[in-house]
């Protein structure tokens, strides 16, 4: 899976995120000079938007496994094709930061092709502590 932020310009969600049926573009905005904390915001709103990070500086034996419908419906073959992203639930410090564990975020990064799956995993987190 891809480590590096890619430059994304637009992504096209091909099902709208669970409670926001009418937001499929976002824009995936670096919000740090590292790539680390980046947004999901919203071209249908700006207004809306999802704090996100890739994983792997967090979490890194994190490996989501997906369907093979989800791979289709991104049109992805292999893992080396895909961002993935979890979404974040702000504290009021980092400490207090948890990353949504069981439902990220996949891109493909040369469509810009995107969904949000939930993940069928009991051992994984909706709330997991960003830090330890």
């Amino acid at each position: 899976m891809i480590t590096d932020m890619p430059e994304i310009p637009v992504i096209e969600m091909t099902h709208p995120m669970p409670g926001f049926p009418d937001h499929s573009r976002f824009a995936l905005v670096q919000l740090d000079d590292d790539g680390v904390l980046c947004s999901l915001t919203s071209l249908d709103e700006p207004g809306v938007r999802f704090l996100v990070v890739p994983p792997v500086r967090f979490f890194p034996d994190y490996a989501p496994v997906v369907s093979d419908d989800v791979a289709a419906d991104l049109e992805v073959s292999t893992a080396a094709e895909v961002l993935v992203l979890c979404v974040l639930t702000a504290g009021s410090s980092l400490d207090d930061t948890t990353a949504n564990l069981m439902a990220p975020v996949l891109v493909n990064t040369t469509t810009c092709k995107a969904v949000q799956v939930i993940l069928d995993d009991p051992d994984l987190s909706l709330a997991a502590p960003l830090v330890a």
